[in-house]
């Protein structure tokens, strides 16, 4: 019995540790998003000039020239850094706001490149980590316990639903190339995205340009017998490769490229055969005698050729009318007895006159 309720508490927790995500799998990919972060990345480019780059700074002059991209950054910019009282930085709540509008509403290629952009020193890197406004969006005075913040964040049901795919798209996985549950990055971005302007917003936890390290606000101090789930749960995203990986590959422009696991042959298929234009459309194969032997008594009659022996032209004239007489399929030979074809009236006239030419 003791066995049995240890069971089913167990299953509860492990059960409640992973929430089901209530989205649609991703499918899409972003190999266009990730082929423009390479090429303002510098990938390919000359290095010296690559590594004196900001790329964010890139990144934010990028997001100046789309309308709707500077719109929403300047709202949550003003909203996020503007002061209510000495006592209290920011309104976080309208902050949070802001935030969810701008990474909802405004294009990949312009959001991705602000939050992943890919540094070498750590000016830049700095500037990465500022993208969120983090002083008001994300920083506190103390830093919560981490299952206390996710208590909070599941009693929102949007909040929850993104924390839920979050863990769907970017828990790590030793089964694959990537490190992903589905070899798919765009999946994992998205859902780090998703989680940026609720209580559970992850972030940069310091400059350093190369050691990519992101965590919510929040540690395992005082989480007493529920210390390891806690750090179960914070190394979900500190010690995340599925997610390092992506933000890696995002930032050099290198997108993910799978080959199937089992590659399907195309079927040959049989060259096509263009009809004789020659033949009319009702002849079948049977006719294919008759075709050559046409080619050939118009051939000596072109050339002014005199037969040698009239035996021979009556044949190749036997056949020529036996061919082209559509849905007889049966080629009469000469001299084949009783049931010999007899050519009509009119036949023998043109016979007549096909001899008179040939001679």
């Amino acid at each position: 019995m003791i066995l049995a309720n240890a069971f089913c508490l167990f299953f509860f927790l492990g059960e409640e540790f992973y929430e089901a995500s209530p989205y649609e799998p991703a499918t899409a990919r972003l190999s266009d998003i990730f082929r423009l972060a390479s090429i303002f990345s510098g990938t390919g480019a000359d290095p010296a000039v690559s590594a004196k780059s900001n790329h964010c700074l890139d990144a934010a002059k990028a997001c100046n020239l789309n309308d709707n991209c500077k719109k929403l950054r300047s709202s949550y910019i003003s909203i996020c850094n503007r002061e209510i009282s000495p006592t209290e930085r920011c309104n976080r709540r309208k902050c949070h706001k802001a935030l969810r509008q701008f990474f909802d509403r405004v294009p990949g290629e312009y959001t991705y490149r602000m939050l992943f952009c890919s540094c070498q020193d750590p000016a830049c890197a700095e500037r990465r980590r500022q993208t969120i406004l983090p002083s008001c969006s994300y920083e506190d005075k103390e830093k919560p316990n981490c299952l206390d913040l996710r208590s909070l964040c599941r009693t929102d049901h949007l909040c929850r639903s993104r924390l839920a795919d979050f863990h769907a798209n970017c828990r790590a996985s030793y089964r694959t190339l990537t490190s992903c549950p589905t070899d798919n990055y765009q999946a994992c971005l998205g859902s780090y995205a998703g989680m940026i302007g609720f209580d559970i917003t992850p972030n940069y936890v310091d400059s350093s340009p190369t050691g990519i390290v992101v965590s919510p606000w929040c540690s395992c101090r005082g989480s007493g017998n529920m210390e390891e789930e806690c750090e179960k749960f914070l190394r979900d995203f500190t010690e995340n490769p599925c997610l390092r990986n992506a933000i890696q590959a995002f930032g050099n422009g290198t997108d993910v490229n799978l080959s199937p696991k089992n590659p399907s042959f195309q079927a040959t298929q049989a060259p096509r055969v263009e009809k004789t234009p020659s033949l009319p459309d009702d002849l079948s194969d049977s006719t294919s005698l008759g075709t050559s032997v046409i080619t050939t008594c118009t051939s000596v009659q072109e050339q002014g050729l005199k037969a040698n022996n009239s035996k021979e032209l009556s044949m190749c004239f036997t056949e020529l009318t036996t061919s082209i007489i559509p849905g007889n399929k049966r080629v009469v030979k000469p001299n084949s007895g009783p049931r010999r074809a007899r050519p009509s009236a009119a036949l023998t006239a043109v016979s007549f006159l096909m001899l008179k030419l040939a001679l």
